[in-house]
């Protein structure tokens, strides 16, 4: 069994450093860009600057999502965290798009920075932001998992920095900041819209997992008494916790001690799908399912 409070407490740690090395980060950039006249790293601030607001979102609602299920919410705060990885991914899209729009007009229009400061703040970049990946990796949340590619676009963008930096200072081919930057945020920009759309199916309670139904089905009829299921429901809290519901329709009626017997299998092969819930309903012959119309 999952310790799902320990495991919500060391996510919203991993988020809390994340967001306190981004917002740090973030000043350090609009100073250095300032000094070394790089309109990439100026940019780049401004996305960061976006990411720190998101990565704060999502660290507000990660830490509110712990709190426990009431009348009200019946199954916790939970999903607050998959809508931090919704926010996210929205503004992640948005920014890479704003990208986009710097980097491509200094295609037709490069302008030569000052290359030995771009060094210096690429590699405090690369190290900081590769930091804060690191730590954010080992997170199994959605919200982690599309906070972690906030924190890769960096990296990946600041070794492209590294990189030109270094070609700048011997060879004046400004053109190369543009392209790296182009390549980069196109790469970036379609792993987030593909997680971004995960998030979107999860909220409108899709299965979380393809297959999942089938394959649950699939080992629930391997108990002999049962010879059909209906109205199976699979969907994910946020991203990571799944709910699951069936009717179970039986062969015949059977005795109470039966029926605990019945509810035994069954409970062990669900044991294996690690779902948050599951609720199953008996139904037996001549009885009329109360969900149909």
């Amino acid at each position: 069994m999952h310790d799902h409070s320990h495991s919500s407490d060391v996510s919203s740690q991993r988020i809390g450093w994340a967001f306190a090395l981004n917002v740090g980060f973030t000043v350090i950039e609009f100073i250095g860009g300032l000094f070394t006249n790089s309109t990439a790293i100026m940019a780049d601030a401004v996305h960061d600057l976006g990411d720190s607001l998101s990565i704060g979102t999502a660290w507000v609602l990660s830490k509110l999502s712990k709190k426990k299920a009431d009348s009200s919410f019946t199954y916790g705060y939970k999903r607050l965290s998959l809508l931090g990885a919704l926010i996210n991914g929205i503004v992640l899209i948005a920014g890479s798009i704003w990208v986009l729009a710097q980097a491509i007009p200094r295609l037709f229009d490069p302008v030569m920075p000052e290359a030995e400061g771009m060094l210096a703040l690429a590699i405090l970049g690369v190290t900081v932001n590769g930091f804060a990946a690191y730590k954010l990796s080992a997170g199994t949340t959605l919200n982690e998992k599309v906070l972690n590619w906030h924190l890769l676009e960096d990296v990946l963008g600041w070794a492209a920095v590294l990189i030109v930096s270094i070609v700048l200072m011997f060879v004046e081919v400004p053109i190369l900041d543009a392209l790296l930057a182009v390549g980069f945020t196109l790469f970036i920009l379609f792993n987030v819209v593909r997680n971004t759309w995960y998030a979107i199916k999860l909220f409108v309670q899709a299965v979380p997992e393809l297959g999942l139904i089938e394959r649950v089905r699939k080992e629930l009829l391997t108990i002999s008494s049962i010879t059909s299921i209906h109205h199976e429901h699979a969907w994910s809290l946020d991203g990571e916790s799944t709910v699951y519901t069936a009717h179970l329709e039986m062969s015949s009626a059977m005795s109470s001690e039966d029926q605990l017997d019945i509810k035994n299998q069954i409970a062990l092969v669900l044991k294996e799908f690690q779902f948050l819930h599951t609720t199953i309903e008996l139904e037996f012959p001549q009885e009329d399912c109360r969900d149909e119309s």
